[in-house]
């Protein structure tokens, strides 16, 4: 029985300018403490992409894995759209 603790996100394309990396814009909506509307949060996630697959306003999915370099701590799972 193996089990898979590995976090998936979905986000949007920002770069792919550098080699066999792209970077991911994720984003998340949350209610604000003080106003109690909902505010859109992003964060980056560098990610890893063998094959240089994805491009600029790709929608993708990424999973967690291994460090492959001192910001890389995702890999390119699928291309949405």
């Amino acid at each position: 029985m193996s089990t898979n603790f590995k976090r998936t996100l979905s986000g949007v394309v920002v770069s792919d300018k550098t080699n066999k990396t792209i970077v991911v814009r994720v984003e998340r909506k949350m209610m604000h403490p003080k106003y109690n509307k909902f505010v859109t949060k992003s964060k980056k996630y560098h990610a890893h992409d063998e094959n240089e697959q994805a491009s600029e306003g790709d929608v993708v999915t990424i999973i967690e894995s291994r460090p492959h370099s001192a910001l890389k701590r995702w890999e390119l799972v699928s291309i949405q759209k």
